[in-house]
């Protein structure tokens, strides 16, 4: 059996100010989103540089790719998730629910057919309108032309955060970390039904005191998920587990606590890492 070479972790760029998160391969370079300051930065790897791709970005969070190539943004101060056109522009995407506007979006994944799950916490701060009257996985689907529809798919999530698909695409993943109480944060499953609806959930995982923050799922099918290590972070982690939950690999990212992770480069065989600190990460010893 060969030996097993630690992780080595390399700031590639920041800090920045306030969070880093993100992080999305576009086959040339990786983007990431600086939710503080409202921007949305594009690391290029073989010049080792970073450029600006986007500002005014409303506090964009998550970023996912389209099948088709189209940017799609969580934008937390905007309530909405919108995508960004390769002209400057911005397309807005339905941003209600049963007449109501939804909460504030956080992570997001796109499916091969480009329908966009997102998760949808309730705002931390009071807003203009009021939240909806739960915190769920919203879905929206296209219908023709620049026209979506949002649908609710989840409401027995409390608090959803990160999101990503299995390999297949058969099952979803969903962190749930409840605020407040004794509850613990969970990162569930749920099974793709032939309706397009989601099953009932179970848990692969769950942490007490940890938020799953973002995730990402390797070619093997294996879970990469980042934790934030409760209020002092000291505790924050990177973790491998396996697609029934089982606990792989771990590695501590101390103080700084990691918010979201991807895979890119060649083959997209390297993880980079973003952080609450405002800092980009490689992952080098990472074996998928």
């Amino acid at each position: 059996m060969g030996v097993r070479m630690a992780w080595v972790i390399e700031r590639v760029a920041g800090p920045y100010s306030g969070e880093a998160d993100g992080p999305v391969w576009d086959g040339e370079a990786l983007l990431f989103s600086l939710v503080t300051e409202s921007r949305i930065l594009r690391y290029h790897p073989d010049a080792g540089r970073v450029v600006e791709y986007r500002k005014y970005t409303n506090n964009t969070r998550g970023l996912a790719l389209a099948p088709e190539g189209g940017l799609f943004g969580c934008q937390g101060s905007a309530r909405r998730v919108g995508r960004f056109n390769v002209d400057g522009t911005l397309s807005m995407l339905a941003d209600r629910l049963d007449g109501r506007l939804h909460n504030q979006p956080y992570d997001l994944a796109v499916d091969r057919t480009g329908r966009i799950w997102f998760t949808d916490p309730e705002p931390p701060l009071r807003m203009m309108e009021p939240p909806v009257d739960h915190a769920s996985v919203l879905r929206l689907d296209h219908v023709g032309g620049g026209a979506w529809v949002l649908k609710r798919m989840t409401l027995d999530t409390e608090f959803p955060m990160a999101i990503a698909f299995s390999k297949d695409e058969r099952s979803l993943y969903v962190a749930d970390n409840p605020r407040g109480g004794r509850k613990l944060s969970e990162l569930r499953v749920y099974p793709l039904q032939s309706d397009d609806t989601l099953g009932q959930s179970s848990v692969l995982h769950s942490w007490d005191g940890f938020a799953v923050t973002g995730m990402c799922v390797t070619s093997r099918g294996n879970i990469v998920a980042c934790l934030d290590g409760g209020k002092d972070g000291e505790s924050a982690a990177v973790v491998v587990m396996s697609d029934t939950g089982i606990i792989l690999e771990q590695f501590s990212f101390g103080p700084s606590k990691p918010t979201n992770c991807a895979f890119g480069g060649p083959g997209l065989k390297t993880l980079y890492v973003t952080s609450a600190d405002g800092c980009l990460y490689k992952v080098r010893n990472f074996k998928l």
